[in-house]
């Protein structure tokens, strides 16, 4: 299991979730944890959980750590890396990337993609609102 967590300037990281072995992605609150989605181990593809079928969301490359997000009729757009400490950052296209948050025992590029795209990009965004 590899905890996760979303960087805040001047505080203590929060704990944002876990990315268990088998690519499944949870994220913490008060009481019972969800299941938010998963990621394929084999080929990098990140799912978020729904009724029905899971939606395809996008994917990391598992050689080098960068995640795209799914564009249905275009080129998926590369939102940032994941370097392999398990610190992660989010593509700015004018100024430095930004530290975003990281993953503790990273196991692979698979899984810290999908705690990058299911649990620290959404929190970093409203984080910034």
């Amino acid at each position: 299991m590899s905890k996760v967590y979303l960087h805040r300037l001047m505080l203590p990281d929060k704990r944002l979730g876990r990315v268990e072995q088998n690519g499944k992605v949870y994220r913490s609150d008060a009481g019972l944890d969800d299941k938010i989605g998963r990621v394929d181990l084999d080929n990098g593809k990140i799912y978020k959980s729904k009724p029905g079928p899971d939606e395809y969301l996008g994917h990391v490359d598992l050689d080098n750590g960068k995640v795209y997000r799914h564009v249905p009729a275009g080129r998926d757009d590369y939102l940032g890396h994941i370097e392999l400490d398990g610190k992660m950052y989010k593509h700015d296209f004018l100024a430095p990337d930004d530290y975003m948050g990281n993953i503790k025992e990273r196991i692979s590029f698979a899984h810290a993609g999908a705690a990058f795209m299911l649990l620290v990009l959404p929190a970093y965004v409203a984080q910034m609102e």
